[in-house]
């Protein structure tokens, strides 16, 4: 325990007047309770140029901050607002079912008090876009060797972004996101739905839910699901439990509804030191606090899945989730994807 809370040595230039210098420079730039990382960022910029790297390496790190930075301020006063980020092909036509699928998902999702992220461009990301609205609606474009415009919808709103790298786009998309839907689509939609499903599949990244959505007609999600168990789960690649991480349906409906009950009692997650802690909106009765550590016993390292009203103090940074109730267990962290069962077996409590 003293090891945890032992102070780190701080990160300087290793050049006393020069960390001065930095420290009295953000003093400067006004108040702040992040000024420690500022300065951190500000050595980290002067160690890459006492570094000397090549020209080229210095621009990918300046136009990643750039890019990360003006991201983040675009969507922070978005924050307290549940969003679903949309992905599937550019291609696909107006008239395809899959472009009205998509459409219609988005105006139910939207109904929902929800908002949506697509990559901007054309096909099932404009059909996003035009069911969600511009109002409720973020495009994170990508800068490509030929002409990409992004659509209609986004073309003229201050909440759309363009990208030079797709790492610094997938990293937001997956930040400000609590949702993934996957729609028809090719390598682009193929790379966003493999980056997610690694994530939550390595709890990297929190649970989420993840939908494959295609009209009626199609067998686009049935052939994949087809190659994974052929390939990847018969060959012992992944867990069959991995397999559920995915949910797939026809209905926009159906696939809207999913998105959202995911967060009917489940609101967060975050770890304390090995303590998995899972903030839901209300309180557990004894009874269904008793059936989750019997139906998952599996998942605990040791001992028994508490419940807490009141937040631990390193929770301090996080005010508004104050009023959630708290389970905390020692999580096995062996398959992740059990969390998502745990996660919807809480939600079968709602009203407790």
């Amino acid at each position: 325990m003293e090891d945890f809370f032992k102070k780190r040595e701080p990160y300087q230039t290793g050049n006393p007047k020069l960390n001065q210098l930095i420290h009295e420079l953000i003093h400067q730039a006004g108040p702040g309770s992040n000024a420690d990382l500022a300065e951190e960022l500000v050595v980290t910029a002067l160690k890459v140029h006492t570094d000397k790297l090549d020209r080229g390496d210095i621009k990918i790190l300046n136009t990643a901050l750039k890019e990360l930075r003006h991201s983040l301020k675009l969507f922070e006063p978005y924050r307290s607002i549940r969003k679903v980020a949309i992905f599937g092909s550019a291609r696909t036509p107006r008239h395809s079912p899959d472009y009205q699928i998509a459409e219609k998902f988005a105006k139910e999702v939207v109904k929902k008090g929800w908002m949506v992220i697509t990559g901007a461009a054309s096909g099932i990301m404009q059909a996003g876009n035009e069911g969600a609205g511009h109002k409720k609606s973020f495009g994170m474009n990508i800068q490509l060797p030929y002409e990409q415009e992004p659509n209609p919808v986004m073309l003229q709103d201050p909440k759309l972004m363009t990208f030079k790298y797709f790492f610094t786009r997938k990293l937001m998309f997956l930040r400000e996101s609590h949702a993934t839907v996957l729609c028809p689509g090719g390598f682009g939609t193929h790379d966003e739905g493999f980056e997610t499903l690694t994530l939550v599949q390595t709890g990297k990244t929190d649970p989420r839910p993840i939908v494959c959505l295609d009209a009626p007609s199609s067998t686009y999600w049935k052939d994949f699901f087809h190659f994974l168990r052929q390939q990847l789960l018969q060959q012992g690649m992944i867990h069959e439990e991995d397999l559920d991480l995915m949910y797939v349906t026809h209905d926009p409906v159906d696939a809207a509804a999913y998105v959202t009950n995911f967060y009917k009692m489940y609101h967060s997650m975050r770890y304390i030191r090995d303590l998995l802690v899972l903030r839901i909106e209300k309180p557990l009765s004894e009874k269904q606090l008793g059936l989750l550590n019997q139906e998952f016993k599996h998942l605990l390292k040791k001992g028994k899945i508490t419940q807490s009203l009141k937040p631990f103090e390193e929770e301090r940074n996080v005010p508004y989730t104050f009023h959630l109730t708290r389970l905390s267990f020692y999580f096995k962290k062996d398959i992740f994807a059990n969390l998502n069962k745990l996660i919807h077996r809480i939600n079968s409590f709602e009203g407790a």
